[in-house]
């Protein structure tokens, strides 16, 4: 977990940044997570694999900055994947488990994280941010209410 979470996008920053700093100008956009952001019960290698992304990505936004290059991160809440199938057909949680906690009511998708990556790259659009963990969790991160009072003020969904 701690290979591919972080070992994996610290070696990648290390190479495209070099190239990147050598050309005085770039933007790496590091693939995180909501698990980065907070605590997610029973997940803890997970959860520490994307601490420490966040942390690296802040680490390099602030020392090759001043040198041109903008380092952020996107942040996705749950998204619909062969993992997460497994993961419910474990028997650990159901969809509803994971669109209760979400204010907006749904799965996150890979468009979603797109658009979000795409921004952060575009320095026309995101040329003065940097160092930044940008949950794209449809308010996940955000919502510390319990349950209940999140699901009574929600609107009916549509079908």
């Amino acid at each position: 977990m701690i290979d591919v979470n972080l070992t994996g996008p610290f070696l990648l920053c290390r190479e495209f940044g070099a190239l990147m700093l050598s050309a005085g100008a770039g933007s790496i956009v590091n693939v995180a997570s909501v698990a980065g952001l907070r605590g997610v019960s029973h997940r803890v290698a997970y959860n520490a694999s994307k601490h420490g992304l966040i942390g690296l990505t802040s680490t390099l936004a602030a020392e090759w900055g001043g040198r041109g290059l903008r380092v952020n991160a996107v942040c996705p809440g749950w998204i619909k994947t062969e993992m997460d199938a497994e993961d419910q057909g474990g028997g650990a949680y159901t969809d509803r488990d994971i669109t209760d906690q979400v204010p907006l009511a749904r799965f996150a998708t890979p468009e979603d994280v797109a658009m979000a990556v795409a921004f952060l790259a575009d320095p026309t659009k995101s040329g003065f941010i940097n160092g930044a963990a940008l949950p794209v969790d449809g308010g996940w991160s955000s919502d510390a209410s319990w349950t209940s009072l999140r699901l009574r003020s929600r609107r009916p969904l549509q079908s």
